[in-house]
């Protein structure tokens, strides 16, 4: 018996021609790499779907979010989500009563007391100015007080029910619990910065 040995590639040529006779649709490109050539082929339905799909949702994003009124950036989002962490934090303090210890952990949480200026900016501002320096109302960065002893609780207890006669409004009446001790709490750390404003008035309560 006799075996004849046929080349790997002797036998792969018929193949190959009978692949490159094989129709593929598309016109053959003239360009060829290593003996490559190809078709210009088009591209698939879905393909190009999806890829105006993308283009037009990505022209609707851009008008959405940085022309509309109506929008909201990521970084409002976020700062508002943070926002509301913070909020949902503050109010584990609710479940005690107020008192130093609890009013002093709002005082030394510094995002809480970034809140609380917002809140002085907006309800005491016209009468303490934007610092606590005082204007129609007293200066709350110095060692004087007219109304209580100075002291975290004392300074809650009259932002929590106001001075009437003075025209300064109980916030407990207008802002939740929460806000009230926020507010409170923020007041607190402005007294020692004795910044330059409305002269002292009150009694010296001193160091606390």
């Amino acid at each position: 018996m006799t075996t004849s040995s046929v080349h790997p590639e002797t036998l792969a040529e018929p193949a190959l021609e009978r692949a490159a006779e094989k129709p593929r649709g598309g016109e053959l490109l003239q360009h060829e790499y290593d003996g490559i050539r190809e078709y210009d082929n088009p591209l698939p339905g879905w393909w190009v779907a999806i890829f105006w799909g993308s283009f037009v949702f990505s022209i609707a994003y851009i008008v959405w979010h940085h022309a509309s009124p109506e929008s909201t950036s990521v970084v409002a989002a976020y700062d508002e989500d943070m926002r509301l962490a913070r909020e949902e934090r503050a109010k584990q303090s609710l479940a005690e009563a107020p008192s130093e210890a609890v009013l002093g952990k709002l005082m030394a949480d510094a995002e809480l007391m970034m809140d609380a200026k917002v809140t002085f900016g907006a309800r005491c501002a016209q009468c303490h100015a934007a610092e606590g320096q005082g204007l129609i109302g007293p200066n709350l960065t110095d060692e004087h007080f007219i109304h209580g002893d100075g002291g975290v609780m004392g300074i809650y207890e009259v932002v929590s029910h106001g001075v009437p006669n003075k025209g300064m409004p109980a916030w407990e009446l207008q802002l939740q619990p929460i806000e009230v001790r926020k507010l409170a709490s923020f007041v607190a750390t402005l007294r020692g910065k004795n910044l330059p404003g409305k002269a002292p008035e009150g009694r010296d309560v001193g160091k606390r």
